[in-house]
């Protein structure tokens, strides 16, 4: 059986726990699945909210990588 990753993108600068609802009763209602949850933002830092919850700025998918 596969596994989940619930992602969400927000455009606000900032994040708080409100923005985890979704992905929160995702984590709840298929917990068997459920790898991570992870809210885009515009922010630049990276934040946990929980138990496999994080908040990533949506710059770290077009930053260069590092060698």
């Amino acid at each position: 059986m596969g596994q989940i990753t619930g992602i969400e993108v927000k455009a606000s600068a900032t994040v708080d726990g409100k923005d985890f609802k979704g992905l929160r009763h995702l984590q709840e209602t298929e917990s068997a699945l459920f790898q991570r949850g992870i809210v885009l933002y515009a922010g630049r830092e990276v934040v946990p909210f929980g138990d496999n919850l994080w908040a990533l700025p949506l710059s770290l998918w077009w930053a260069p990588q590092r060698q």
